[in-house]
Protein backbone atom coordinates (compact mmCIF):
# COMPACT_ATOMS: atom_id res chain seq x y z
CA UNK A 1 0.00 0.00 0.00
CA UNK A 2 2.84 2.39 0.77
CA UNK A 3 4.29 1.80 -2.69
CA UNK A 4 0.99 2.84 -4.27
CA UNK A 5 0.91 6.04 -2.20
CA UNK A 6 4.55 6.72 -3.00
CA UNK A 7 3.84 6.37 -6.73
CA UNK A 8 0.82 8.66 -6.39
CA UNK A 9 2.96 11.32 -4.72
CA UNK A 10 5.33 11.22 -7.72
CA UNK A 11 2.81 11.10 -10.58
CA UNK A 12 -0.49 12.30 -9.08
CA UNK A 13 -2.13 9.34 -10.86
CA UNK A 14 -3.62 6.25 -9.25
CA UNK A 15 -2.02 3.07 -10.62
CA UNK A 16 -5.17 1.11 -9.80
CA UNK A 17 -6.56 1.32 -13.34
CA UNK A 18 -9.73 3.33 -12.79
CA UNK A 19 -10.44 6.94 -13.67
CA UNK A 20 -13.37 9.30 -13.29
CA UNK A 21 -15.15 10.35 -16.48
CA UNK A 22 -17.75 13.10 -16.82
CA UNK A 23 -20.24 12.41 -19.62
CA UNK A 24 -23.58 13.81 -20.72
CA UNK A 25 -26.45 11.37 -21.17
CA UNK A 26 -30.09 11.82 -22.11
CA UNK A 27 -32.63 11.81 -19.30
CA UNK A 28 -34.12 8.63 -20.74
CA UNK A 29 -30.76 6.82 -20.58
CA UNK A 30 -30.17 8.03 -17.02
CA UNK A 31 -33.60 6.75 -15.96
CA UNK A 32 -32.87 3.35 -17.54
CA UNK A 33 -29.53 3.16 -15.71
CA UNK A 34 -31.17 4.09 -12.40
CA UNK A 35 -33.83 1.39 -12.87
CA UNK A 36 -31.13 -1.18 -13.64
CA UNK A 37 -29.24 -0.05 -10.54
CA UNK A 38 -32.32 -0.55 -8.36
CA UNK A 39 -33.12 -3.92 -9.92
CA UNK A 40 -29.61 -5.37 -9.80
CA UNK A 41 -28.12 -3.54 -6.81
CA UNK A 42 -25.00 -2.78 -8.86
CA UNK A 43 -23.44 0.68 -9.20
CA UNK A 44 -24.09 2.43 -12.51
CA UNK A 45 -20.38 2.39 -13.36
CA UNK A 46 -20.34 -1.40 -13.06
CA UNK A 47 -23.45 -1.71 -15.26
CA UNK A 48 -21.77 0.38 -17.96
CA UNK A 49 -18.47 -1.55 -17.72
CA UNK A 50 -20.26 -4.89 -18.05
CA UNK A 51 -22.24 -3.65 -21.06
CA UNK A 52 -19.03 -2.63 -22.83
CA UNK A 53 -17.23 -5.94 -22.31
Amino acid sequence: MFEILKEYDKTREWPIGRARLDITLSRRTIQKLKKLKERTGKPISQIIEEALK
